[in-house]
Formats: structure tokens, C-alpha cells, sequence
């Protein structure tokens, strides 16, 4: 078992965790819909994450819909004080997996309560509002109304406070914690070799790699790599002890540059 009790940490709202944490999308079925292909090596990887020393878990009601949630419910509840669940709202699944913006009032306040009853806890740590964007921007307009509807459930104690969030280029310089979603995505075959070649150098894989290299870049990169597999899972939280020499990271930083020119 993989231990990342050494990992940095930093502030998540009001509370602190460490900078390698774990998203729970890919424990719902194909296309994030209906239930995992094995229940029980789905609650095996949540035991074993926080057995790991993971205190942070994002997660959200329409992953399945309902099915991470519950699984972390049964995997982790009653869960350690340590603990931050993360969860997203704004969206809804229709019966055909699709993918529907969720962002009336009604909808937004049903949201918060479903998280709230599906994972058995009576308040949240931190709510992201997911933005659905079209090519003239949020494709369900201004976001000043939802914005003031979670406000108030906040004020209801529904809403653990946390600081409004800021444009990237400002948050580390705010202490503000930026967590990325599917960082790894998309490599091109450029960015595959430089990374390769420094997974060789080191004897770990290019992923491992490629989140060591997120670690190091800021300390306020909150990393949620998701896996429904335990040696997946262990192989992420490895990446939490991997130093990457100056030589490395200066090679690394140079992938968007060089790719720019190809």
C-alpha cells in the first residue's frame, strides 16, 4: 500500500488537504453512467485511497447518476474527520446518458440536498458549479443568479464557506487552490516522448511523471486522478513521492514552447 502521509498540502476553503487527492468519476459504468462493472474492487479502491492518507475526494450526484456517491457512502461512511468530500453541481443525466444543464434554482437547491442525502452528511465542504460553455460562452447565460442561490444555501449551513474563486493567474498568488480537471488529457505524440524519455530516466511511468511534474510546478495544484483500478490507483499516489530533478522539470517546462513550434 502506497502511503502519502509525506505529501504537501494546502488550503481547500477553510480546510487543508494534501495535494494528491482522487476523483471518483471513473467508478461509475461507461460514459460515467449507471454501475461500475465490479462493486466490490470500486469500494476496495476508496478503502484503500484513504488507507493511502487521501483526505480529499471530489465526487458529484450526476456521476452514474447517484452511483459514486453511494459507493462512497458504503466504502467510507462514517468518514474521518480528515475528510474533504467535493462535490459539483449545475448539470443533470437524462435517460439517455446525455448531459443537461441543471441550473435553475429549483435545481441547484434539489442538487445540494440529493449530495447531502446520498452521501449522509449534513453539510459540504466545498460545491463546484459546473459551467457548460458554448462558443458565445455559458450556455446558461449569467451565472450571478445561480451564484446567489448557493449564497443562501450556505446561509442555511448547507454550504461550508469557501473563498470565491479567482482567474488561474491569480489564485496562486491568492493561496487560492486550483484543481484541474483530466490534466493529462491529450497528449501529442511531442509531449508523449519528452515524457517518456524522463519516465525512462527515472524509472517510474510517464504519467507518474507528468503528475510529479503538476505537483512541483505550484504548490497550489490540488491533483484528483481517478481510477477504478487498485495498481492504477497506487501507481497515482506513487507520483506524491517522485522528486523530479531541476534538469527534469526545466525539460518538461519546455513542452508547450516546443510544441508551439511544431
Amino acid at each position: 500500500m502506497i502511503d502519502i502521509s509525506r505529501a504537501g498540502t494546502f488550503a481547500l476553503g477553510t480546510r487543508r488537504v494534501k495535494q494528491v487527492g482522487y476523483g471518483a468519476m471513473q467508478l461509475a459504468g461507461p460514459g460515467v453512467f449507471g454501475p461500475p462493472k465490479d462493486r466490490q474492487s470500486a469500494l476496495a479502491v476508496l478503502r484503500e485511497a484513504l488507507a493511502s492518507g487521501v483526505d480529499h475526494i471530489d465526487t458529484s450526484d450526476y456521476y452514474g447518476p447517484h452511483v459514486t456517491n453511494h459507493l462512497i457512502r458504503e466504502a467510507l461512511h462514517p468518514y474521518p474527520d480528515n475528510l474533504v468530500l467535493v462535490t459539483k453541481i449545475g448539470a443533470r443525466r437524462g435517460t439517455d446518458a446525455s448531459w443537461n444543464p441543471a441550473f435553475s434554482a429549483e435545481h441547484l437547491t434539489s442538487a445540494v440536498h440529493d449530495n447531502l442525502r446520498h452521501l449522509k452528511i449534513d453539510a459540504l465542504d466545498v460545491v463546484n458549479l459546473r459551467l457548460m460553455f458554448s462558443a458565445q460562452g455559458p450556455a446558461e447565460g449569467s451565472i450571478e443568479a445561480p451564484l446567489a442561490v448557493l449564497a443562501g444555501l450556505q446561509r442555511q449551513g448547507l454550504l461550508a464557506h469557501r473563498e470565491d474563486d479567482a482567474l488561474i493567474d491569480e489564485l496562486a498568488g491568492a493561496a487560492i487552490a486550483y484543481v484541474p480537471f483530466f490534466p493529462l488529457g491529450g497528449f501529442t505524440p511531442l509531449q508523449s516522448t519528452a515524457l517518456s524519455d524522463a519516465a525512462k530516466a527515472l524509472g517510474a511511468t510517464p504519467m507518474q511523471v507528468a503528475l510529479a511534474w503538476l505537483l512541483q510546478r505550484a504548490p497550489n495544484i490540488l491533483l484528483i486522478p481517478g481510477t477504478a483500478s487498485l495498481d492504477h490507483l497506487r501507481e497515482n499516489l506513487a507520483a506524491a513521492d517522485l522528486e523530479l530533478p531541476s534538469a527534469t522539470v526545466a525539460a518538461l517546462n519546455q513542452i508547450g514552447h516546443a510544441a508551439a513550434r511544431h
